[in-house]
């Protein structure tokens, strides 16, 4: 996870002016005899002490030699009122666009700091996306060719959404990968879908090295508020693909699935795009390949269709076969309910392992 831990940052600054106008007081010099040592106009002094001047370096210098006080002293202060004068500015323009997306919800996870005002959330929120200003963000988030956008049918909000997957490029940038290979890649699945049924945790971790392995970076985030989505895929680069995955049904048939479908967009489809797995997302013929090939890879449709046309799915007879087919029975009893062949709250449930990626 990005680092907890921020810079301090007091929420202000004070003008240089008025440390100037205290230092006056305290030695009994008026305005126009600073003005008279400094060889400046008392006009330009007036409005350093009014803020509506700057001190630049020649006016520091000068200060220095009046007042004793180090040159690097008001620069440092000029500069501090400045920067902290242009943030506010530039984040007062960017609170409404900051106020879109899930604030609280970042902070608690502890990947922006706890804002104390309006100002400070914009600047997070920009920091966060590491964009300079909301238009930015905008021109990065609308050149990004998503299936998603298009569908009538989506559910979840655009910007949970658009800081869920920010976090996932964040934590997939920091994973070292192979140079992607597809061939290796299809070998881990193969590995992958053989360790479905350990202990969720353990077969998790496993599926991640085995990922990295071969050029693509699985990263599992837990779920954002206001969003309804089980993964997505996408290419960091051309020799570095990411799969992020949630945790929101909290079951390793949904988990797992989801795997195997973000997979086949990296093998089937375009470099270029970024795929969004939703329920019920059905209206690009892409989704459906994916689902098609994850269903088959994880269990061979002819081999299911010998199954499933006995028209035994009690626990013993899913178990069985789950075992014989060396994966998690959770998946079996997630692909009956799909295909509405038992019902979704049904006892065989208890065969689905628990999965939960944390805060």
């Amino acid at each position: 996870m990005p680092n907890k831990y921020f810079p301090y940052r007091p929420d202000y600054a004070a003008p240089p002016g008025w440390v100037l106008r205290e230092r006056l007081d305290a030695h009994g010099i008026s305005q126009a005899e600073l003005a008279r040592r400094c060889g400046r106009s008392p006009k330009l002094i007036s409005e350093i002490i009014s803020g509506k001047a700057g001190i630049d370096t020649k006016t520091a210098l000068q200060l220095e030699k009046a007042l004793g006080v180090d040159a690097r002293i008001w620069l440092g202060m000029d500069a501090d009122y400045r920067l902290r004068h242009e943030r506010e500015a530039e984040a007062r323009g960017a609170v409404e666009w900051a106020n879109l997306f899930p604030i609280r919800e970042l902070a608690k996870r502890g990947l922006i700091p706890k804002p104390t005002s309006d100002a400070d959330k914009a600047s997070a929120l920009l920091s966060f996306f590491g964009v300079a200003s909301p238009d930015a963000w905008r021109s990065q988030h609308d050149a990004a060719n998503i299936a998603y956008r298009h569908s009538p049918s989506f559910k979840s909000d655009e910007f949970a959404l658009a800081a869920w997957l920010r976090i996932g490029e964040i934590e997939a940038d920091r994973v070292e990968c192979a140079e992607y290979s597809a061939s290796r890649f299809k070998r881990a699945l193969r590995e992958i879908r053989g360790i479905t049924a350990s202990p969720p945790s353990e077969a998790i971790d496993a599926a991640k090295r085995l990922c990295r392995e071969s050029g693509v970076a699985l990263i599992a985030v837990k779920a954002m508020p206001d969003t309804a989505l089980s993964g997505a895929s996408r290419w960091l680069s051309p020799r570095k693909a990411v799969i992020q995955l949630n945790d929101r049904h909290k079951r390793d048939d949904h988990v797992w699935f989801s795997l195997f479908h973000e997979a086949a967009h990296i093998l089937l489809h375009s470099k270029r795009e970024l795929f969004v797995n939703e329920d019920k997302l059905d209206d690009d013929p892409r989704e459906s390949e994916a689902d098609e090939w994850a269903a088959n890879f994880l269990i061979e449709n002819r081999t299911w269709q010998a199954f499933v046309s006995q028209g035994l799915f009690g626990e013993d007879a899913v178990a069985d076969f789950a075992h014989n087919q060396g994966i998690a029975p959770g998946v079996v009893v997630g692909r009956l309910q799909h295909e509405s062949l038992i019902h979704w709250n049904t006892g065989l449930n208890r065969l689905k392992a628990r999965i939960d990626f944390g805060i």
